[in-house]
């Protein structure tokens, strides 16, 4: 089987994929990419901090340092969904407002 050959830059855009994916493993990045696991587990050893572990469930559990693309983009994804929290929470709110005053109106004490 013929050996492939992947530029520095595709290594390390691998690399930042799959220290950025909450809960990734080494296996599903690589089939993902089309690419083996022990070629992915490689590349982070060499290009990430080190230490890995197929299983982990959170790259920043396994003690690796993000790459700052990887922390901008973990950091903007978990912007967008605490945005989409906040709303929900505050039509929750809104919705108990309005019920509260429907049914203090509705009682004849």
């Amino acid at each position: 089987m013929a050996r492939k050959s992947y530029t520095d830059d595709f290594r390390q855009r691998a690399v930042d994929l799959y220290e950025s994916t909450p809960r990734a493993t080494l296996k599903g990045i690589a089939a993902d990419l089309g690419i083996s696991r022990g070629a992915l587990k490689e590349w982070v050893d060499k290009h990430g901090s080190g230490t890995t572990t197929a299983g982990m469930a959170s790259p920043l559990a396994a003690g690796r340092a993000e790459s700052q693309a990887a922390k901008v983009l973990r950091l903007e994804a978990e912007n967008a969904r605490l945005e989409a929290e906040k709303l929900k929470l505050e039509t929750e709110r809104d919705i108990l407002r309005r019920a509260a005053k429907y049914f203090a109106g509705e009682t004849n004490w």
